[in-house]
């Protein structure tokens, strides 16, 4: 018998190759089985009835210990469905789209879907809050050579007045600025519009946004607490802003030609 052999037909290199075979085969299946864990949809879409646990295909829960003590866990197989969004599919099976009810800007369509996510203030390595305003955060400052957005005035889509720029909200763990606080008329409501979603004037001393109409910024969805935003919240008014870019006019949800 030659050397490395076992039989006289199979030889070590194919005991190897067909070990690789296996193993490669499992991985996949193990990293398939993996990324359900987040983001897979466990209802069934047209029903929105749970579906029933797959002990083969779906991973056994995993515990998660955040920060705050909280345990949470993934899958979380006895979530609910989130059926948040008003308005109906155009068609019955999986995959169709769907249109929104009477009110686009506020039926969490598209764009303007979200999530549940804890309604608590993200926090920094310190336990401060996270996102806050400069009269809380008052060791960060506008830097000279920029200009500070705080006494601009905001323009909708419309090229109309929306309200006043009277403070910047802080990201004290990225040192960056998340919202603008807008006051809507003099004395009037106050709300947040992302960074993002707008552009600041140098020389023009403005704020301009063409996510939103002037009139729409009073539906903007607010914060319980004056000076702090909690996850839920941010979901919630980044997602307002994101219905405004296909639905903030009728003529936004139609074809480009």
């Amino acid at each position: 018998m030659p050397r490395g052999e076992i039989t006289g037909y199979i030889d070590v290199a194919q005991v190897v190759l067909y070990a690789f075979w296996i193993f490669f085969a499992g991985l996949i299946f193990w990293i398939r089985r993996e990324d359900r864990r987040e983001g897979y949809p466990l209802e069934a879409e047209v029903t929105g009835r749970l579906k029933r646990p797959d002990p083969i295909l779906i991973p056994t829960p995993k515990l998660f210990h955040l920060s705050d003590g909280k345990v949470k866990s993934a899958p979380q197989a006895d979530q609910k469905p989130d059926r948040n969004f008003v308005g109906h599919k155009r068609e019955p099976w999986p995959g169709a789209p769907l249109e929104p009810g009477g009110a686009p800007m506020q039926d969490h369509i598209g764009p303007g879907s979200w999530v549940h996510r804890d309604d608590e203030h993200d926090h920094t390595f310190d336990g401060q809050k996270r996102i806050v305003p400069l009269r809380v955060a008052t060791h960060f400052v506008v830097h000279e050579d920029g200009p500070n957005p705080i006494g601009m005035t905001v323009f909708g889509a419309d090229r109309q007045v929306a309200g006043t720029v009277t403070d910047l909200w802080i990201d004290r763990g990225e040192c960056f600025v998340r919202y603008y606080e807008v006051e809507l008329g003099a004395g009037g409501r106050r709300v947040l519009m992302p960074v993002t979603f707008c552009r600041t004037g140098r020389f023009s001393r403005t704020v301009k946004t063409q996510a939103l109409l002037a009139h729409q910024f009073a539906d903007i969805p607010g914060t319980k607490d004056a000076d702090a935003v909690t996850f839920l919240e941010e979901e919630k008014i980044v997602a307002y802003f994101g219905a405004g870019t296909l639905y903030a006019t009728p003529a936004r949800a139609e074809a480009i030609l």
